[in-house]
C-alpha cells in the first residue's frame, strides 16, 4: 500500500493513493483529520454491514458517529460510539451479529487504535417503507 499526502495551499491539501484516486482535503473549511479518521471507521464498518447483508433485501445503511476526545495533547480518540442504520426486510439480531462482527474481526481501521479507546456501537432497523 502506498500513499501520498501533498499541502497545497493554506489549509488545502489532497491525499492520493497507490492507484491515483486522489481525495480533496481542507482543514479550515471541511472535516478535519479527525473528523476524517472518524468516518472511516464507520466506513470501514459500514462496508462490513453491507457486504455482509449482500442477500438480503435493503436499500440504506448508514452510521451515526459521535466521538470523545482527551483535553490535553495529544487530542486522541478516548470513546467512539457507532450507531448502525439499516432500512430493509433484515433480522435485527442479524444486523447486530454483522456489526458485532465487524468490530471484533474485520474492521481494520477500528483495530487501529489501542485498547484505551472504548468503542461502543448500536442498531436501527428501519422498515423499507419508511422514506
Amino acid at each position: 500500500m502506498h500513499g501520498r499526502v501533498e499541502w497545497v495551499s493554506g489549509s488545502k491539501a489532497f491525499g492520493v493513493n497507490g492507484s491515483g484516486d486522489r481525495l480533496d482535503f481542507d482543514w479550515d473549511d471541511g472535516p478535519t483529520p479527525m473528523e476524517v479518521t472518524l468516518q472511516m471507521i464507520g466506513l470501514c464498518s459500514m462496508a462490513d454491514v453491507v457486504l455482509g447483508l449482500k442477500e438480503r433485501v435493503f436499500d440504506k445503511v448508514w452510521v451515526e458517529m459521535s466521538a470523545e476526545r482527551a483535553t490535553g495533547t495529544p487530542r486522541v480518540f478516548t470513546a467512539i460510539h457507532l450507531e448502525y442504520h439499516v432500512r430493509g426486510d433484515v433480522p435485527l439480531k442479524l444486523v447486530e451479529r454483522i456489526v458485532k462482527m465487524s468490530h471484533d474481526k474485520y474492521c481494520s481501521v477500528s483495530h487501529m487504535f489501542n485498547e484505551k479507546i472504548t468503542i461502543t456501537h448500536g442498531s436501527v432497523l428501519h422498515p423499507l417503507s419508511e422514506a
